[in-house]
């Protein structure tokens, strides 16, 4: 049937994407302030219809995304960036979906801008003649007087798409949708250049949970693995040092994407001794190093994001599985859930830096690719931490698609994320139905991936690539 070729999944996918785009403007995460004509909250009628549409879209996209692949797997030769364009485009002038994290980001450029200290304070303390005050008002609850958690190159672009809009919602949006598309053409950038090709860039770009979250919800979580991954393919061609520069750089937007520089320094320390091992290990920090030290100095906003990094782990979401476990567990056995809580989250991050410290040294050795390592190694990270959002699976997710999409663990991932997009609606609210959907999703698609492997696991065995020098 048509609807299962190439370009039935081209355009199935992009009506699935439209239909996001539109019930968006009933069901989104609309401001509260500012928001005109179009970007305004509906009656509850209107909303429900709207999430409808955009929940029915979602499942559209997500299987048109699904039989992509499949086709791909088996040999298929299409224009996935051709594919892409069409799934994007719908979304481009969209109301915020899924988060309100883009209202966190505008109020905070504009905290910059206006002097306040936005590594001790948060969206609050900004008056009504500030630039940004409009979205500190659509700000989340949690967030509102929550420091934040960015790196000071993300404040600073912030703080000049707020400058060149006076702060106005709307074009304040669209122009930090501006920076989500510069983040995809990174990440495709990256992963072309790293050898994923169309499979490649089908698990990265054309993946549902990063259009919706990162195009759609304008999450930061992009320009970091964008320039993260775009310092790893410089390493990979022997360019370590400007490498390590955009994985300091990603560092300034979010600091997870430090981990990259572990694997950068094991390219270099290979085959090359005992002085290559110091390298590795010493230098590509020290640059990273250098340039957040000079983003801090540049952006007037200091050192404090250094104290800020661990207040996301005060909040609690449903899909840290240590810090589930450590409230379960306090709640039966102390009743005071919240210290039990703590150990389980900390005791969660040292394994995962133990299983990130194996995988380098399984890289080192030569047993695995180093950048899939650095993948694996940042979905351990997001597995174990103390908070955990939909979106944040992408951090490995695209580092593992440029090297190995068809593997069994490309497989998985692309399953989670499958069954992710339903965790949260278009408000950005977090339904039970929500989880409901992606356990179904989950179930189905893990089935799937047991009963149709893709290839075999390179975890077990890989032809490594490295910086060489």
């Amino acid at each position: 049937m048509w609807v299962f070729s190439a370009s039935g999944c081209r355009w199935l996918g992009a009506g699935g994407s439209l239909a996001v785009a539109v019930g968006g403007y009933a069901a989104g995460t609309l401001p509260v302030l500012g928001g005109g004509p179009l970007w305004q909250p509906r009656g509850s009628a209107l909303t429900v219809a709207g999430a409808v549409l955009a929940y029915l879209g979602l499942t559209l996209l997500v299987a048109a995304w699904w039989r992509y692949g499949v086709l791909l797997a088996r040999g298929l030769r299409d224009g996935v960036l051709t594919t892409l364009a069409c799934w994007t485009a719908p979304l481009l002038l969209a109301p915020p979906l899924h988060s309100a994290d883009v209202y966190s980001y505008i109020a905070q450029g504009g905290m910059v801008l206006s002097g306040h200290d936005v590594y001790g304070a948060g969206p609050s303390v900004l008056g009504p003649g500030d630039p940004g005050a409009e979205a500190a008002a659509s700000v989340g609850g949690n967030w509102t007087d929550t420091p934040a958690p960015y790196g000071p190159a993300f404040l600073l672009l912030a703080a000049a798409v707020v400058k060149a809009t006076g702060g106005a919602i709307v074009p304040s949006v669209l122009g930090l949708r501006l920076v989500a598309l510069a983040a995809l053409a990174l990440i495709v950038w990256a992963v072309r250049g790293l050898g994923g090709g169309e499979g490649g860039l089908w698990l990265a770009a054309l993946n549902p949970l990063l259009l919706v979250h990162v195009v759609g919800g304008m999450h930061n979580d992009g320009l970091m693995i964008g320039l993260m991954l775009g310092g790893v393919l410089l390493a990979t061609r022997g360019r370590w040092v400007l490498g390590s520069v955009l994985v300091g750089l990603a560092m300034m937007v979010k600091s997870p994407a430090a981990v990259a520089l572990l694997f950068i320094g094991v390219m270099i320390a290979r085959g090359g001794g005992v002085r290559g091992l110091l390298k590795g290990l010493v230098l590509p920090g020290a640059v990273a190093g250098a340039v957040a030290a000079g983003a801090s100095v540049l952006a007037g906003t200091g050192f404090g994001w250094l104290r800020t990094q661990g207040v996301a782990g005060a909040i609690h979401t449903p899909l840290s599985l240590t810090s589930d476990l450590g409230l379960g567990l306090g709640v039966l056995l102390t009743g005071e859930p919240d210290p039990v809580r703590g150990v389980f989250q900390k005791l969660g991050l040292v394994v995962a830096l133990v299983a990130v410290a194996g995988l380098a040294w399984r890289a080192y050795r030569g047993r695995i690719d180093p950048v899939l390592g650095l993948g694996l190694s940042l979905v351990a990270l997001v597995v174990l931490s103390p908070m955990v959002q939909p979106w944040y699976l992408l951090w490995g997710t695209v580092v593992v698609a440029a090297v190995a999409w068809r593997s069994r663990v490309g497989q998985v991932l692309a399953v989670l994320s499958a069954a992710l997009v339903y965790e949260t609606q278009p408000s950005g609210h977090t339904p039970w139905y929500g989880f409901v959907l992606a356990g179904v999703v989950l179930g189905l698609g893990l089935l799937w991936a047991r009963r149709e492997p893709r290839g075999s696991d390179p975890v077990k065995g890989a032809a490594p690539v490295g910086a060489g020098r």
